[in-house]
């Protein structure tokens, strides 16, 4: 019974290079079919957390105006929900539980008061760092 077939058996019989090239194909087809569905969900969650991260800051802004009578200025900025501006009667803060956060693509929120688009504009340019974009490079704004 020493046959071609019982070779297979052996414990030293290995993979032959088709097969192992065949599985290859197999496993790069199915990364490119895989992989980019999986990045476009990477930048919507991006997004989504921007958005998310904006509603609580603009939150704790509209809380620092009930206190105080008035927005922080443009200078005073973001900073004034964690720590009091010297000009700001009433503050009862911090606003926030934490430091201010960073967008999701490492950048600092933008914010201005007046605001150009509402009473105050509290925004992120997204993960290409410039106005305008669509897709993930599409501005997250709060107006």
């Amino acid at each position: 019974m020493t046959g071609r077939g019982l070779d297979r058996c052996r414990p030293d019989a290995g993979f032959t290079l088709l097969e192992l090239l065949v599985v290859m194909v197999i496993i790069g087809l199915l990364a490119g079919l895989v992989a980019p569905r999986y990045f476009a969900q990477v930048g919507k969650s991006n997004t989504k957390v921007a958005r998310a991260q904006i509603n609580s800051l603009e939150q704790a802004l509209e809380q620092f105006r009930i206190d105080v009578g008035r927005f922080p200025s443009t200078e005073e900025g973001l900073e004034a929900l964690n720590s009091p501006p010297p000009s700001a009667e009433g503050w009862a803060g911090p606003y926030l539980k934490k430091a201010i956060p960073l967008d999701p693509w490492g950048q600092p929120y933008l914010y201005q008061q007046p605001g150009t688009n509402s009473e105050m504009d509290l925004y992120s340019y997204g993960n290409d760092g410039r106005p305008g974009g669509t897709g993930e490079g599409a501005d997250v704004v709060n107006w």
